[in-house]
């Protein structure tokens, strides 16, 4: 086996991904005798189901800790041109919904610029980019809809030629073999992927002819569906069930809409940390205020750097985390609020885990390095299991007060 990460690098927050390569051999030592995981779907028209397991591109490159559901998309104003596409990660640490343009049957109006040019969005990965244009559709989640809604469309085929300055990032990722879904569903506690400071400098936006491109600030953003809703808009709660320490095949649970909108989104007794302009808070860890911490559902595995923890040495799994034995840890999350919480979490040998159970998709103790910063914490999937995670969006109230904030 061997682990692909992928980090959004984005104006808000990053975005840590991984998909699990080429499932190899390796004796089922351990194994648990929980193969499968499952939790009861919350019913309501604000719920959709969500599941973790081995994704699109299952019987190549399984996905490991992703989180999926399905989305239908319209072509804007239809009821008959729609399409449900299925495997649409879920992911709390961007923003917008993003579809590969290979399992997109449907013809969606590109965004048009004042000069006719088209709008296209370099969405840049610290491994590679991702390059498509901005379309309009309308969406349902569950029982949840949104009309007009900018998405991206990665690889569309009528926009190959990619600025320099974005594929100068790296190689494309621009397929669903490359990029382990059929789609993003960025439901972060923002409302826009590239927020108020989004200039041509960013480089994250172009205006496009078939002469080229030019880095523009866009006048239209990939927009987080969720603010779009009629009702059920101010943020998301995200409900998994624990998970035996040796994982599991696969494990199910809800996408709840809103927060203290209905009966069954309701505030309690969460703690709520609330965040900065960049979605942070601080995680406190062997000392350390690392203060550009984040909770993701976008990231497989609980990346934080600590120098004590053996690193696995097989190249398939550099930067993981491959101690001799389970390391039974604590850190402490703070809010710009001054709420503290502390939690307990275990860090397991990577490649001993996945080799002991390789059918298996859901991983609860999956730990590794964070390279792009020593001052973040990020609190990927595993931080889910067992959780009711509620993110509030900025500038929307709830009972618990008004966003962004995350509560759990």
């Amino acid at each position: 086996m061997g682990l692909h990460r992928r980090a959004l690098r984005g104006a808000l927050a990053f975005v840590a991904t991984a998909v699990l390569l080429s499932c190899g051999g390796g004796s089922p030592q351990g194994s648990s005798t929980t193969t499968t995981t499952t939790t009861t779907v919350t019913s309501g028209s604000n719920v959709v189901a969500v599941i973790v397991d081995a994704g699109p591109n299952s019987a190549t490159e399984p996905a490991v800790n992703t989180l999926f559901t399905t989305v239908t998309v319209c072509v804007p104003g239809s009821t008959t041109e729609c399409q449900a596409i299925d495997n649409i990660q879920v992911d709390t640490g961007s923003y917008g919904l993003r579809i590969l343009a290979p399992v997109l049957t449907l013809t969606l109006p590109v965004t048009t610029l004042a000069d006719s040019s088209s709008l296209v969005e370099c969405t840049q990965f610290v491994d590679g980019y991702s390059w498509g244009p901005v379309a309009t559709a309308d969406i349902q989640i569950g029982g949840e809809a949104a009309s007009n809604v900018p998405v991206q469309v990665i690889g569309s085929s009528n926009f190959t030629a990619v600025p320099s300055a974005c594929s100068s990032i790296g190689p494309a990722e621009d397929t669903v073999a490359t990029f382990g879904a059929n789609g993003i569903l960025g439901i972060g506690p923002f409302a826009l992927d590239c927020g108020t400071g989004c200039t041509a400098s960013t480089g994250f936006y172009y205006s496009c002819t078939s002469t080229g491109c030019d880095a523009i600030a866009p006048p239209t953003q990939v927009t987080n569906p969720v603010t779009l809703f009629a009702t059920d808009n101010n943020g998301t709660i995200i409900v998994l069930p624990g998970v035996a320490a040796a994982g599991a095949a696969t494990v199910s649970g809800s996408l709840i809409f809103g927060i203290d909108t209905q009966s069954n989104n309701a505030s309690g007794s969460q703690t709520v940390l609330t965040l900065d302009d960049s979605g942070y808070f601080t995680t406190t860890y062997n000392g350390a205020a690392l203060n550009q911490s984040f909770i993701d559902s976008g990231s497989n595995g609980l990346y934080f750097n600590d120098t004590s923890i053996t690193q696995c040495t097989n190249p398939d799994f550099t930067g993981f985390y491959c101690p001799t034995s389970t390391l039974s840890l604590t850190a402490t999350l703070t809010g710009l609020n001054d709420i503290s919480a502390t939690v307990d979490f275990s860090v397991a040998n990577t490649e001993t885990q996945t080799d002991a159970n390789p059918t298996f998709t859901v991983f609860p103790e999956l730990g590794g390095t964070y390279s792009a910063s020593s001052s973040t914490f990020d609190w990927g999937l595993p931080f889910f299991f067992g959780r009711s995670v509620y993110n509030a969006i900025q500038g929307y109230t709830t009972s618990a007060g008004t966003g962004p904030y995350v509560a759990f």
